[in-house]
């Protein structure tokens, strides 16, 4: 295993010594964790302090990311750097100045709507898509000014296309793929894609089965095949890895995710009907351990080292070298 920096650009596991020397066997230097899904401001704070004694408890594993060179830091210290972000916009309810609270608690990314509608914009469930609310638009400003990073993973269309126009910086699609790839409305379609890529943003590929074309039985060469369309589509320097793995997370969590508090019954969200619980793992990838299967199969599949490098996680750093940065008041005007 070469000595190339490593980045998973999305995982919410049952956090645990356990997964953080999984992550350090696959020699990841960061995760980009989730802090919450429907949590508001104190339950996010709670969350927060979860991450604050984990990183006592466990600081021979882990550190926390505070600026793009933490990342750096982590590698070189054999630790893992811990990049929290946030699944959804809820944690700062009706309140933009919220978010630069939250930056100065280390929250460096946040999607503007997870499945269902937000104050910000529309999630990919809903069955209409008004785009960015007057909210959405302020809290993009602030979040520029901040330097905390635009996510669209689970946003619908026009409200991604919105974002990313509206955005002064750069935005991310953390964990999703090409519709190409399965049809599915929270993989993202072409017209996304180059939007991402020509307003010199990043699109991590997600591990979830429920994203990939032959769901739990997809092997590693068709993800890997996906990834090579997607760089003819978008350039390598726009795509990244954003496995979203769950892993160790009882069903239960699953209902959260799905439900928060707005729904009674399970929605299923991204999965079937039929599929009540977590989707049956890859054969290449049943938890962080196997991160390294990613790297390989992207070298058998013929990307050359400089390309595995900006893929593994050379794309990402170069990313959040410049979108964790603040701006002054006035320039991203």
């Amino acid at each position: 295993m070469t000595d190339r920096l490593r980045i998973d650009g999305l995982q919410y596991g049952r956090w645990s010594r356990a997964i953080f020397e999984e992550m350090r066997a696959a020699r990841l230097d960061a995760v980009h964790v989730t802090a919450a899904y429907w949590e508001n401001a104190r339950e996010l704070m709670a969350n927060i302090g979860a991450w604050h004694r984990r990183f006592e408890a466990h600081a021979d594993l882990i550190m926390p990311v505070r600026t793009a060179a933490d990342i750096d830091h982590a590698k070189a210290s054999g630790r893992t750097g811990i990049i929290l972000g946030l699944q959804n916009c809820s944690p700062i309810e009706d309140a933009v100045d919220l978010i630069s609270v939250f930056k100065q608690l280390d929250v460096h990314i946040m999607q503007i709507s997870y499945n269902n509608q937000s104050l910000m914009s529309c999630g990919y469930l809903e069955n209409d898509d008004a785009g960015l609310s007057r909210f959405g638009r302020e809290a993009i400003r602030e979040m520029n000014r901040v330097g905390m990073v635009v996510d669209t993973s689970h946003t619908a269309e026009r409200s991604t296309l919105e974002a990313i126009e509206y955005s002064a910086r750069p935005t991310v699609v953390s964990h999703a793929n090409p519709q190409s790839a399965r049809a599915t409305l929270r993989n993202k379609s072409e017209r996304v894609m180059r939007a991402v890529a020509e307003s010199n943003g990043l699109m991590g590929f997600s591990c979830y089965p429920f994203h990939l074309p032959e769901g739990s039985d997809t092997p590693l060469e068709q993800f890997t095949e996906m990834v090579a369309r997607a760089v003819d589509v978008m350039g390598v320097e726009h795509l990244a890895i954003g496995t979203d793995l769950c892993q160790d997370q009882p069903v239960e969590v699953l209902t959260w995710m799905r439900n928060g508090n707005w729904a009674r019954v399970m929605d299923y969200g991204e999965g079937s009907a039929d599929q009540p619980d977590w989707p049956r793992p890859l054969s290449w990838l049943g938890g962080a351990r196997d991160f390294p299967n990613i790297e390989k199969g992207l070298e058998a599949r013929g990307f050359d080292p400089t390309e595995v490098d900006a893929l593994i996680g050379g794309n990402w750093r170069r990313f959040l070298g410049e979108a964790l940065k603040p701006k002054g008041v006035g320039e991203n005007e």
